[in-house]
């Protein structure tokens, strides 16, 4: 499945994502598109195929054994639990945590969020902000919220295309001006602001923070390295991070490359990061074209496929559930 443009206008967006995914340029600030997503606010819509037209959580409603694995659907109950992005900060987000499953299911009926970033392109002296760089307190916390000076204590971390932060719930974070990244998550659109910089939103209001709740969900503990390290080569899919909540491969391909994940039980989301491919599916022989700053949904049940490079080289980003460990001790 390939899915319509499903873009958001954000006050820190910039104007790299529309071209990106080969769309007309435009001044609107675009910081977010929500490549593949079941979150009621933000659906994405089929766009090709039998199904072209229909939002993604009705198709899946269909056949979600076929979609989403039998024993992904019977975990999560017939949701994607996951959402990927493409993020273009022109400007610092705010410093933000997210909760973890227990506190966003008590507080907001919904599930918690961990992520992970891959770096597509970083400006010059670019950063970003991941975890605490030492230990505070809350009475701290609270102090440097009100006195502005929160980011003294986070870990600051300057940036280059393929690196790779993973941001479990709790752990505080921002990205800054000057990164377009790819964003893999949980299914879940619950953000705590900690701090804005005291800069109006887009309708010239200060934007809603969440000091106590974020309290609650901040983890103070301080780690020695927030950089994912992984292993680069060409024409392999590379293991990147392996989490409870999802597995994320990147391959950069320079010849055709067969993929048999059908073993994992588990739909593929497959991030198209940079130049073309298609895309064949070895049960059936249907193709697809996935383009540069585009993605693609592939049902379990045919997750058996060879990647075909246009133009010499593509470099895709894999994202999916491992039940491998469950399927055979049943």
């Amino acid at each position: 499945m390939l899915f319509a443009p499903n873009l958001r206008q954000v006050v820190w967006g910039g104007n790299n994502l529309r071209p990106y995914k080969g769309l007309p340029p435009s001044n609107d600030p675009i910081g977010e598109s929500w490549e593949v997503s079941v979150v009621p606010s933000s659906t994405s819509i089929v766009s090709n195929g039998a199904w072209a037209g229909k939002p993604l959580d009705e198709v899946i409603s269909e056949c979600p054994n076929e979609i989403l694995g039998r024993l992904t659907n019977e975990t999560y109950g017939g949701q994607l639990p996951l959402l990927v992005k493409f993020i273009d900060a022109k400007q610092d987000l705010s410093i933000q945590v997210h909760p973890n499953d227990e506190m966003a299911m008590r507080e907001h009926g919904k599930r918690g969020k961990s992520e992970m970033w891959y770096i597509i392109k970083a400006d010059k002296g670019s950063h970003l902000y991941a975890g605490f760089k030492q230990e505070i307190t809350p009475d701290e916390y609270y102090r440097r919220i009100a006195d502005g000076t929160i980011t003294e204590v986070l870990a600051d971390h300057q940036v280059k295309p393929g690196d790779v932060f993973y941001l479990p719930a709790g752990r505080v974070h921002a990205i800054c001006g000057g990164i377009m990244l790819a964003e893999v998550q949980q299914s879940s659109d619950v953000t705590y602001r900690i701090y804005d910089y005291n800069r109006p939103g887009l309708d010239g209001k200060p934007r809603e923070l969440h000091t106590d709740l974020a309290a609650q969900a901040l983890d103070y503990h301080v780690e020695n390295n927030y950089l994912t390290e992984y292993e680069k080569a060409q024409n392999q899919a590379i293991h990147v991070i392996d989490t409870p909540y999802f597995e994320v491969r990147v391959m950069e391909l320079t010849a055709p490359f067969h993929r048999n994940l059908l073993k994992y039980d588990s739909f593929i989301i497959s991030m198209c990061i940079a130049g073309d491919c298609k895309i064949r599916v070895r049960s059936t022989g249907d193709e697809i074209l996935l383009r540069e700053g585009n993605s693609t949904l592939i049902p379990a049940a045919i997750a058996d496929y060879d990647i075909y490079p246009l133009k010499g080289k593509v470099r895709l980003l894999d994202a999916f559930i491992d039940n491998m460990d469950r399927t055979l001790s049943a």
